[in-house]
């Protein structure tokens, strides 16, 4: 193997694309897809969701004023509107040049995606700007699984759960999916 240098802004090319719903301030839901989200550990709150936007998207803007929002893991079934919620501005109307299905959160005040098969519900505690760029800390308040894709009981930090069935999109600069399940940590190397 030969590795080359390129561009930085290459540095993370592989990211799950997730749909953050926020409400305007008049009320009406607003989407929009952010690839830029990972989670970290706090000793006194946990785990703790952590989303990152730059610019001036609407999105960002009713996080900063809210302080609330869904975090909606898009699946290859949601590929259209992935695209045109990412290619489609809300700054000057709401986005609904194509149908979608939303209903409110049950834990904080944000839309959620009917949907998605999978969602988390923040509650900001902490940003950072830096720049154009804010990152947002957040305490997951609840977290919504489709039932027919993890096999109970709905305990652990990964009841059961085959990534695969969720099928997310995977964005590097162009769109992707997961292939298949290789297996389990510990399946592999045996001493």
């Amino acid at each position: 193997m030969k590795r080359r240098s390129i561009d930085s802004g290459h540095m993370m090319p592989v990211q799950p694309v997730f749909i953050i719903g926020t409400y305007n301030e008049d009320g009406t839901p607003n989407f929009a897809p952010i690839t830029w989200v990972s989670k970290t550990y706090s000793e006194e709150e946990g785990y703790l969701l952590i989303i990152s936007m730059c610019g001036t998207k609407r999105t960002k803007q009713n996080v900063q004023r809210a302080g609330q929002f869904s975090v909606n893991l898009a699946g290859t079934d949601m590929l259209k509107l992935v695209d045109y919620l990412g290619t489609s501005s809300g700054m000057s109307a709401p986005k609904a040049a194509l149908p979608y299905d939303f209903s409110k959160a049950e834990c904080i005040n944000a839309p959620t995606l009917d949907m998605s098969r999978w969602v988390c519900e923040c509650e900001v505690i902490k940003t950072v700007a830096i720049d154009i760029s804010d990152t947002f800390f957040c305490r997951v308040r609840n977290v919504q699984l489709d039932e027919t894709i993890v096999a109970p009981p709905f305990t652990g930090p990964s009841p059961g759960l085959n990534l695969t069935q969720l099928n997310p999109i995977i964005y590097s600069g162009d769109y992707h999916s997961i292939g298949q399940h290789l297996g389990m940590i510990g399946d592999f190397y045996k001493p």
